[in-house]
């Protein structure tokens, strides 16, 4: 087949099991694309740790360079017990946050899925999560984390929680465009009751909606919202939230499916995307070959579904259902007696089976 497509990829291992689980990852992105008439060109470029050790920053300028002339950057994971006595701009972490503002990026997707082969891996039971699939649509860049006035007064202390209508504005209409795509119903989480931060936060969603009839829009607070995910998770489609609540939120329903090593993420509305898996970078499995690829393999079909090929993005999800259906499992979810994949073999496995879909498709008259 003629590739008449590519994307350049800034591939950003990162510490810890990052190489390992990226690497997968690429191999996924490189199988499908070539079933799919594109192909994939990934160049390796340091962050984080690495960064720090190799060149003294954790974000040297030709990475930062690379990724903004990049189609879309892939991230494993930055950090790790070496780097725990840095302080300030030393901190491995630093270079993420300073890559997410040189993107420009301000939308994190956080999709939440549970696959019926993993229901009974979740910590609630199977008939109330099984078929869970959230996207947390959460403001990245604004809110309590970014807002002024803060710091210590006296023997207190002070964080301001503060948006504009501006930022509330684009990230509602990411909200609706992603719904739109999904199951049509968007859940707004804000504390509209006592913040007055919250009380905009929903005008200005509501309005937003206004402009959006085909998809429907409910408001919750915070705390209901906190009940619900674990109540009835399958009760949400796209969740709408602030950084603050959003990160929460995302991070209470990551314990949904039983791994973190299942929960990819994207963080666009920028010049470039920025594609990562949700969990750290657990130096104290690092080189095993037995962390679970899945996460970041999914972030791949994410980034696949921003640069529209999106039949491609499907496929990989596809590879990785297909393979879970199959009884391949990696030591975070293998039951005792059951023989763990290793890192490798999972990421060769789910390749094999999106390539397989893609044939499979093209067969059906």
């Amino acid at each position: 087949m003629d590739n008449t497509r590519s994307y350049d990829i800034a591939w950003l291992p990162g510490d810890g099991i990052g190489p390992e689980v990226t690497r997968e990852a690429l191999r996924v992105l490189e199988t499908v694309g070539s079933a799919h008439g594109f192909s994939v060109t990934a160049t390796e470029h340091r962050i984080g740790g690495a960064a720090l050790d190799e060149t003294g920053g954790p974000l040297p300028g030709s990475t930062r360079e690379a990724c903004l002339e990049s189609d879309a950057v892939l991230l494993g994971a930055v950090g790790g017990p070496q780097w725990n006595d840095n302080t300030g701009e030393q901190r491995p972490e630093r270079g993420l946050l300073a890559l997410r503002k040189a993107l420009g990026v301000y939308a994190n997707l956080r999709p939440v899925r549970v696959p019926e082969a993993l229901a009974g891996a979740s910590p609630l039971r199977p008939d109330r999560v099984g078929g869970t699939d959230i996207l947390f649509v959460r403001e990245l860049t604004g809110g309590i984390y970014f807002g002024t006035p803060e710091g210590r007064t006296g023997h207190g202390a002070r964080s301001t929680m503060a948006y504009s209508e501006d930022e509330i504005e684009r990230i509602a209409h990411v909200a609706f465009q992603r719904a739109r795509r999904r199951g049509g119903h968007v859940t707004s989480v804000d504390k509209a009751n006592v913040l007055e931060v919250s009380e905009l936060w929903r005008e200005v969603v509501t309005e937003v909606h206004d402009d959006c009839p085909d998809v429907t829009l409910r408001h919750l607070y915070v705390d209901n919202a906190a009940m619900q995910v674990v109540r009835d998770p399958r009760q949400f489609d796209v969740v709408l939230t602030g950084n603050l609540f959003g990160d929460i939120l995302s991070d209470l329903a990551a314990a949904l499916p039983g791994s973190l090593g299942l929960l990819p993420s994207a963080s666009v509305g920028g010049t470039v995307g920025l594609f990562e898996p949700v969990h750290g970078s657990a130096p104290d499995i690092a080189g095993q070959d037995v962390a679970n690829p899945t996460a970041a393999i999914l972030s791949a079909a994410l980034l696949l579904d921003e640069v529209g090929e999106t039949a491609a993005a499907d496929a990989v999800r596809h590879g990785v259902d297909a393979t879970l259906d199959a009884g391949f499992r990696t030591a975070d979810l293998a039951a005792a007696d059951e023989e763990a994949a290793s890192t490798s073999a999972f990421g060769r496995e789910v390749a094999t089976r999106a390539a397989d879909s893609v044939l499979q498709n093209a067969q059906t008259p």
